[in-house]
């Protein structure tokens, strides 16, 4: 197997519900139970969270806790850099995929010549921005930060100078501009998206293989044609 390194990040910060930061213990504990020596193979490393904000009030109503969230991108980032300067694979187990967004952003710094490709397989989309989120739950933001793009044209929200300078300075983390090109972004089964999404989705022409057609082509399928579509990744 590859020589590769995980990345344990327990952050739950940017969910409306608790529990996300149980999930990387639970993939031990299958572990465990199966007698999988996997998790003693190979190095592991905990990333700092700030789940400790939990216990404090929200200070900014269109991005809950993104003065948390930076430090999580900072770290999950910072440990990305160093699993690959250490020529080892970093395999991210994360809590809220807010996370995601730190993951790329450290793939960019440690590449920041070349292209990322990302294959986004979920229900959502992770599209919105303190501009257009309806919840203000930064899980639903990682891509933005990604894409460098504040859907201003599908703005709903008046949002503070405060908060504007704290998602400039998210977005910012590990490489200043877009981490990844829209043509790049590949959604699989995406199908859970608010209108503030669609428009994003269908303004930078985002490719989205739907349920339907992965069920009627195959995964196997599916996959050569993503591998074609990020050849130059």
């Amino acid at each position: 197997m590859e020589n590769i390194k995980f990345i344990i990040n327990r952050s739950e910060i940017a969910a409306g519900t608790r529990g996300a930061s149980l999930g990387p213990e639970s993939l031990k504990v299958v572990a465990w139970k199966n007698e999988n020596s996997l998790f003693g193979d190979y190095p592991i490393v905990e990333v700092p969270t700030a789940n400790h904000l939990l216990n404090k009030p929200v200070k900014h109503q269109f991005a809950k806790r993104i003065e948390g969230l930076i430090e999580v991108y900072k770290n999950v980032a910072a440990e990305v850099v160093t699993a690959i300067n250490e020529n080892t694979f970093p395999l991210v187990l994360a809590g809220d995929h807010a996370s995601a967004g730190g993951t790329i952003a450290g793939l960019k710094a440690a590449y920041p010549d070349k292209r990322l490709g990302v294959i986004w397989v979920d229900a959502h989309g992770d599209l919105h921005t303190p501009y257009t989120t309806p919840s203000g739950n930064m899980h639903g933001m990682p891509l933005s930060t990604a894409l460098n793009d504040d859907n201003l044209s599908s703005k709903r929200n008046d949002v503070p100078n405060e908060t504007v300078q704290l998602w400039e300075k998210l977005k910012a983390i590990g490489f200043e501009g877009q981490k990844v090109k829209p043509e790049d972004l590949i959604f699989v089964g995406v199908r859970d998206v608010e209108d503030e999404e669609i428009s994003m989705m269908n303004r930078l022409n985002i490719r989205n293989f739907t349920v339907d057609e992965v069920r009627l082509n195959g995964a196997a399928n599916i996959a050569n044609e993503i591998n074609q579509l990020l050849s130059q990744c």
